[in-house]
């Protein structure tokens, strides 16, 4: 018995062979002079006339054996197609993730859906943002955000200061140079929040993901191993259209 998967490999192949064969089977049928043929036979007027040769042109291609060529070719479409889609109805399979049947009974049509979404979703979740690593985060029960611990900083004033560089005489004043310093006047305690996840949540989900599309794999070439029974839908379709 033929199986969908076997059905799938060549379905590409004959639809490339079926638009070749159109195309040419179009470009015959364009060009009038291989479709014209002509007889023509010369004779004098008397018997002293020129005798000339008889011409003729055979007709090349005639469009009845263009319409049997497209006909035959589109038939193999037609039924490998129907054979297909016939078969993808009953394709099933279900998507099963460590022993477990998380989908039940699923169409090959939807197991293709599923590849795609989760492909998506698994660009999404490796772009997810995380904590930044270079900082101890906890879970803060009263924003439902993660905390950092407190630190606390020291707040700081700059405050100018004379040094006298050297004392004031009869003849000469003091020299006096204003320098800053810095001078604590307070204290920051603070705690950094962040809405990011755990690196080591973001590394789980992407295992579920890729889990998933094992399975969803697996189940798609489980339902492509259906059986399938050969349609012969071209034979009715061009038996009406040019018969």
């Amino acid at each position: 018995m033929t199986k969908l998967n076997q059905i799938i490999a060549v379905e590409k192949g004959v639809k490339s062979k079926s638009l070749q064969d159109i195309n040419a089977a179009h470009a015959k049928v364009q060009k009038p002079a291989l479709l014209a043929g002509i007889s023509r036979t010369y004779q004098p007027k008397d018997e002293e006339g020129e005798q000339l040769p008889p011409e003729s042109t055979r007709v090349q291609v005639q469009a009845e054996d263009v319409l049997r060529e497209v006909s035959a070719s589109l038939t193999r479409l037609f039924d490998v197609t129907a054979t297909k889609d016939w078969a993808n109805c009953l394709a099933r399979a279900d998507v099963t993730v460590d022993g477990r049947a998380l989908v039940a009974d699923v169409p090959v049509s939807y197991l293709l859906f599923l590849e795609k979404q989760l492909a998506e979703l698994h660009g999404f979740v490796k772009k997810l943002p995380t904590l930044d690593a270079a900082e101890s985060w906890s879970p803060d029960p009263s924003t439902d955000w993660w905390k950092t611990d407190p630190v606390r900083t020291i707040r700081t004033k700059k405050v100018p200061r004379n040094h006298v560089k050297a004392e004031a005489t009869e003849k000469h004043p003091a020299q006096v140079e204003v320098y800053y310093e810095d001078v604590p006047i307070g204290y920051w305690t603070t705690v950094k929040f962040s809405g990011a996840l755990p690196a080591r949540r973001v590394n789980e989900l992407l295992e579920r993901v890729e889990k998933l599309q094992q399975a969803v794999k697996f189940a798609r070439e489980e339902a492509n191993g259906t059986e399938v029974t050969d349609q012969r839908v071209g034979d009715a379709v061009f038996g009406y259209l040019f018969g």
